[in-house]
């Protein structure tokens, strides 16, 4: 079967995408999400028993906001209503909310809403639906990229469940393709494809979690892709890549690609080479790499390799943490490219991981010698008898806000773990102690 044949083969009804076609009709037909829809929860419950309240799906895109949505649809008594809130405006609410009291009025039926990109609404629009959601006239099914307790009215988020779908796992991506290539009736069955484990591999974990983009490949695949000689479609990993639109770098999430090229990464920073350090972002990120491990390489960088030279590294490193997160994909690479570019032209010092690890070797040696005695707890009643706080010099007192007294043990007394470097901000607080510290030296 070639494109032409493909494309006639089709009735008008079904020339949409595979990835339309291919969408669940029924909960047990849906991959993935078993931890809000598994036969045991909740949610999987509710829609079967057609007991549904106002709810939110909010997760990346391909993960089945939509399909969940369409399945409901299949599975009520309800009249189903959906609009897209990039498109529609408060008279298409207007017409539904109408239309659903003239429903219940008429014949006791109620009706769901479904809104895709129900963010998109704005707090107007957002706010009209309010009382109808609260009288029972409509119940809200809405559908987000977005976190909703950021995008979408508080009020609409107290009388909604919100369910929180994740990216699907290489396993569940991989169960759609093959699933996709099987079906002779809504798939690509009729191609007879033949798929490497190796290029199965690869469009699963490219994908990225969203079944869209893997069962898209698959099908330019089967459509661009001459039969052998055996009447079969091969799709290798060449093919694979093509049709995603993704070269296959070398690059195992799993092995030892992985491992050097974070390691080049992290060194990269260490050596204050930014383009080096971009450049190894650049391949994680092109590879699939998890976000939030790279974001945690980088806070690791900034506290070891940068440290007390510019302590403000670890907080850019610590926001741009929190910032992937929150935006993910492809905004968060230049998230990532300016806290790697901070940290690697930040000035450097190992100062604070070498004052640790001698201070823990200290520790770890076997004896922990008593802690002077001016330096004890004395809020409690009898301290004073036992010495302790006693001769304790308060430092603010005095200039500089700094008086020379013993803090160490005894038998540590003359110990010295940190040793401040002489760049950035250490060269300021190398030459602070210094001074201070050499008033008092006799």
């Amino acid at each position: 079967m070639d494109l032409f044949e493909y494309s006639g083969s089709l009735s008008r009804e079904k020339e949409s995408p595979l990835a339309s076609r291919m969408r669940p009709t029924t909960l047990d037909e849906i991959v993935g999400q078993r931890d809000i829809i598994g036969k045991d929860k909740m949610l999987y419950r509710a829609i079967k028993a057609d007991r549904l309240s106002s709810v939110i799906f909010y997760g990346p895109p391909g993960t089945g906001k939509t399909t969940l949505a369409k399945v409901i649809a299949g599975s009520t008594s309800c009249e189903f209503k959906q609009i897209n809130a990039t498109c529609a405006g408060k008279k298409d609410m207007e017409d539904v909310v109408e239309e659903a009291k003239r429903v219940f009025g008429g014949f006791g039926k109620r009706t769901i809403l479904f809104i895709d990109e129900i963010h998109r609404f704005n707090k107007g629009q957002q706010d009209y639906l309010l009382p109808f959601v609260e009288d029972g006239t409509i119940i809200l099914i809405g559908a987000t990229t977005e976190n909703p307790y950021f995008e979408v009215n508080s009020a609409l988020i107290s009388r909604s469940l919100i369910f929180e779908l994740h990216s699907l796992t290489i396993e569940d991506i991989k169960t759609l393709i093959k699933r996709a290539i099987s079906d002779k009736e809504k798939g690509l069955g009729g191609f007879n494809i033949e798929i490497t484990d190796e290029a199965l591999d690869f469009i699963a974990d490219t994908a990225n979690g969203d079944a869209r983009n893997a069962l898209n490949a698959i099908e330019l695949a089967a459509l661009t892709t001459s039969k052998g000689d055996d009447g079969k479609v091969h799709v290798d990993l060449d093919v694979a890549a093509e049709c995603i639109r993704k070269r296959a770098i070398n690059y195992d999430k799993n092995g030892d690609s992985h491992y050097d090229t974070i390691s080049a990464f992290i060194k990269s920073m260490r050596g204050s080479d930014p383009d080096a350090a971009v450049y190894y972002l650049a391949r994680m990120l092109y590879a699939g790499e998890d976000i939030k491990f790279i974001a945690r390489r980088i806070m690791i960088c900034a506290a070891e390799d940068v440290s007390l030279a510019d302590p403000n590294a670890l907080t850019v490193a610590v926001a741009a943490s929190q910032a992937v997160e929150r935006l993910g994909m492809p905004e968060a690479r230049i998230v990532l490219a300016e806290a790697a570019i901070y940290v690697a032209t930040a000035p450097k010092s190992n100062s604070a991981i070498c004052a640790i690890d001698k201070a823990l070797a200290e520790v770890g040696s076997g004896a922990t010698p008593r802690v002077p005695a001016h330096l004890m707890d004395a809020h409690y009643k009898g301290a004073a008898k036992l010495g302790h706080g006693l001769d304790y010099i308060y430092p603010h007192d005095y200039e500089d806000h700094y008086y020379p007294q013993q803090y160490l043990p005894d038998a540590l007394k003359d110990r010295q773990y940190y040793f401040p470097g002489d760049l950035g901000h250490e060269a300021e607080t190398r030459e602070r102690l210094g001074r201070i510290k050499g008033k008092y030296k006799q």
